[in-house]
């Protein structure tokens, strides 16, 4: 096929018949030797044929090359309109997935307002049933947190009211052991008895299990003070923290700071007790918890002068509220006294417009030395409100009854344990109602 396209190899064998024909003339004329002539003729066709076949050759490769160099062009152009069509295709395929996500991102957000709607109504619908679920929390905190005080109060009378047949003195003898042994204190004591027997002659009880609830009518009506609640709706206010060291005094200004900072005030804490080892870094963590600002200086410097910037900071920044620790002092000592005595001086001096409360911080488990402190704190500060922490620590409960009557400073706080919620408000017939078990 090669030889007939390119005409190469015709001419080859009409070049190879004509050195025959030249042969088999020489030969019919048996001529012995071939002359020079013949010679050289045979040698230039033989040239001639040589290069003729090498052209032939060059010119079969060029074809070759011409050929090979069209398929590739071929093939480039092949592989360049398939690439073109696979662009083409994934161009399309990325416009589905492009609406798709679109698709997608559509749906997404409406699932989203969905969820937001419904959790918007959610939070209305746990808005409007908080206040009633608060209060029955509270009263549970309460209760749990009285257990102790109850198993050592009322448990321990309804076990005596059941032994008796009858209402008489030795019954009313072995009520009074139990409230003296609870802390209530010996003058408390003795005024509850007074107004139970006035009660029980003029109601004529004569059933033993009827005087358990005249007794907690008698303790409702001395726990009860129209000032017990602390108001804080004026603003500026400022609270004066005041206590012995160990009471729980920062705790109770870290969780009042927390309670309040949630109900919208705007809080500022003055780190006042400089003396205390710590004191200052334990509010600084309760102010950070509340996300409160604190006014504070270093530990050992004069509590005054940290309760005066503290005023300052507060009148600059507009705060409703400013509560300040104090340092810790012994009730017993003197010059200590004296010493925050000062505090209020500054108080009055450079705060006269803000409503001022002033609240002791006493611990429940100390019992009737708890009495005395409050006495001797009462002497130097005009005390506005007790803070009786602990109360969920010791089963001697009766030291609010003696607090409140003996020192007759309202109770406004209790604390029953150690999460921000169970420093509660002091009332007095829900606290009545958890000691007696209703």
């Amino acid at each position: 096929m090669l030889k007939k396209l390119f005409n190469f190899g015709k001419k080859k064998e009409e070049k190879q018949e004509e050195v025959k024909e030249a042969e088999v003339v020489t030969n019919e004329d048996e001529q012995p030797q071939t002359s020079n002539e013949e010679n050289n003729t045979k040698e230039d066709l033989k040239q001639e044929i040589n290069i003729e076949s090498n052209e032939v050759e060059v010119t079969y490769e060029e074809k070759v090359i011409e050929t090979e160099s069209t398929e590739e062009k071929k093939e480039e152009v092949t592989t360049k309109e398939e690439n073109e069509t696979l662009h083409e295709e994934i161009a399309v395929e990325e416009m589905d997935i492009t609406k798709e996500l679109d698709i997608l991102d559509t749906i997404e957000a409406i699932n989203e307002d969905k969820i937001e709607e419904e959790i918007y109504e959610k939070e209305e619908l746990e808005i409007v049933e908080e206040p009633k679920e608060k209060k029955v929390n509270l009263f549970d905190r309460l209760k749990q947190g009285l257990t102790k005080a109850k198993q050592g109060i009322t448990d321990r009378i309804d076990d005596v009211l059941k032994s008796y047949t009858k209402v008489d003195e030795e019954l009313l003898e072995e009520l009074e052991e139990i409230l003296i042994t609870a802390d209530v204190g010996v003058n408390t004591t003795m005024d509850i008895i007074d107004s139970l027997r006035d009660k029980i002659k003029s109601k004529g009880i004569t059933n033993p299990l009827d005087v358990r609830e005249e007794l907690k009518s008698v303790v409702e009506e001395i726990l009860t003070n129209e000032n017990s609640t602390l108001d804080l709706e004026t603003s500026p206010t400022i609270i004066l923290m005041v206590g012995v060291n160990g009471v729980g005094k920062t705790t109770t200004i870290g969780k009042l700071a927390n309670r309040y900072k949630r109900e919208g005030k705007k809080v500022l804490l003055a780190a006042g007790d400089t003396f205390r080892a710590a004191a200052i870094e334990q509010l600084e963590v309760w102010a950070g918890r509340s996300n409160v600002d604190i006014i504070k200086h270093q530990e050992g410097a004069d509590p005054g002068a940290v309760i005066f910037d503290a005023i300052k900071a507060a009148k600059a920044r507009n705060v409703d509220l400013l509560i300040c620790d104090t340092a810790g002092r012994l009730h017993n000592k003197t010059n200590l006294m004296n010493e925050l005595g000062k505090v209020f001086k500054i108080v009055d001096r450079e705060f006269p417009e803000a409503k001022r409360e002033v609240l002791l911080v006493v611990d429940a488990t100390t019992g009737q030395n708890a009495v005395s402190q409050a006495k001797t704190f009462k002497e130097v500060a005009d005390i506005t409100g007790i803070v009786l922490t602990k109360l969920d620590g010791t089963a001697k409960g009766g030291v609010v009854l003696a607090v409140k009557s003996e020192v007759d400073v309202p109770v406004k706080l209790i604390g029953v344990g150690e999460s921000v919620e169970d420093l509660q408000d002091f009332d007095a017939k829900a606290f009545s109602d958890a000691l007696f078990g209703k």
